[in-house]
C-alpha cells in the first residue's frame, strides 16, 4: 500500500505544465497526434526515468540534473529546434531546480 501511495504521489508530481507545453511543441513539429505522442512518449521515457533515478541515488542531485539537462538538449536536437537561447534557458531552469531542492531541504529541516 505504501508503494501505491508513493507511486501516486510520483505520478502527480511528474505531470507539469512544462511537459504539456513541450509535448505540444513536439507534436506540432512532428505532425503527430498529441495524445498518441503522450502515451508512446511516456512508455519510451520509462527507462530514462529509471536511469535518472539511479544516477541520483548513486551520484547525487547535480549528476541527475546534468543527465536531465542532457536529455533536454537531446530532445531539442531531435526536433531540430536547438539554439543557443534554448541551451541557456535549460541551464537556467536547472539552476533554479538545484536552488529549489537545496532551499526545500534547508527550510524543511528547520520545521
Amino acid at each position: 500500500m505504501r508503494l501505491l501511495i508513493a507511486a501516486l504521489a510520483f505520478a502527480f508530481f511528474i505531470v507539469c505544465p512544462r511537459m504539456a507545453g513541450i509535448t505540444s511543441v513536439i507534436s506540432k513539429s512532428a505532425s503527430v497526434d498529441l495524445i498518441k505522442l503522450a502515451v508512446v512518449g511516456t512508455l519510451v521515457s520509462l527507462p530514462l526515468i529509471v536511469v535518472m533515478v539511479y544516477i541520483f541515488s548513486r551520484y547525487g542531485l547535480i549528476a541527475a540534473l546534468a543527465f536531465a539537462v542532457f536529455t533536454d538538449l537531446l530532445s531539442a536536437f531531435v526536433i531540430k529546434e536547438i539554439n543557443f537561447k534554448a541551451g541557456i534557458e535549460t541551464l537556467i531552469i536547472a539552476l533554479f531546480v538545484i536552488v529549489g531542492v537545496r532551499a526545500a531541504s534547508y527550510i524543511s529541516s528547520l520545521i
